[in-house]
C-alpha cells in the first residue's frame, strides 16, 4: 500500500469525521442546546477524556476502513478485507460503549458500598451514584447508535460496490 493512498484514506476519514462533529454541533446549537463549548465541556466532564479519545480513534479508523473500501483502485478481496476491519472496529465502538456501562454501574456500587447511609448523607451519596450512573448509560446512548450507524454505512456501502463491480462484468471473489 502507498503513503499517498494512506495520507489520502487518512485525511479524507478525518474531514468526514470532523464534518460530522461540526454537523452535530449546528444542529444541536439550532435546536436550542447550549454553546458548541459548553457542550464539549460537558461531553469531558460525563463522558470522560479517555472513552471520548478511544471513540475517537475507533471512529477514524471505522471511517478509514470505509475509505480504503471505496478505492477504485482495489480488487474485490482487498476491500472485502477493508470491509471486514471497519465492521470490527465499528463493533469496537459497542464494545466500548458497553464495557463503559458496567464500569460506571460498578464505580457507582463501589462507591455505595463504601459509605454509610445516614440522614446527613444521603443527599451526597446520591449525588455520587447518580454522577456514575450518568457515565454508564451516556456512553450506551452514545456508542451504540454511532456503531450501529458506522456498520451501516459499512454494509451498505460494501454491497454498492460490489453491485458496481458486477454491473461492470467483473465478478467479484467471495473467498
Amino acid at each position: 500500500m502507498s503513503s499517498i493512498a494512506i495520507l489520502n484514506g487518512g485525511s479524507r476519514a478525518l474531514s468526514y469525521f470532523l464534518g460530522v462533529v461540526v454537523l452535530v454541533l449546528a444542529l444541536a446549537l439550532a435546536m436550542g442546546a447550549p454553546e458548541p463549548g459548553a457542550i464539549l465541556a460537558w461531553a469531558a466532564r460525563v463522558l470522560g477524556g479517555v472513552f471520548l479519545g478511544l471513540l475517537t480513534i475507533l471512529v477514524l479508523a471505522t471511517l478509514y476502513c470505509w475509505q480504503r473500501l471505496l478505492d477504485r483502485d482495489l480488487r474485490p478481496p482487498q476491500r472485502q478485507a477493508w470491509h471486514e476491519a471497519g465492521l470490527h472496529a465499528a463493533n469496537g465502538i459497542a464494545t466500548l460503549a458497553l464495557t463503559y456501562t458496567l464500569f460506571g454501574i460498578s464505580l457507582g456500587i463501589g462507591e455505595l458500598a463504601g459509605q454509610s447511609l445516614t440522614p446527613d448523607t444521603v443527599q451526597e451519596v446520591i449525588r455520587g451514584l447518580t454522577e456514575r450512573f450518568s457515565l454508564a448509560f451516556m456512553t450506551t446512548v452514545i456508542g451504540l447508535p454511532t456503531s450501529a450507524l458506522l456498520r451501516a454505512l459499512l454494509s451498505i456501502s460494501a454491497a454498492w460496490v460490489e453491485a458496481k463491480t458486477s454491473a461492470k462484468g467483473i465478478i467479484p471473489c467471495d473467498s
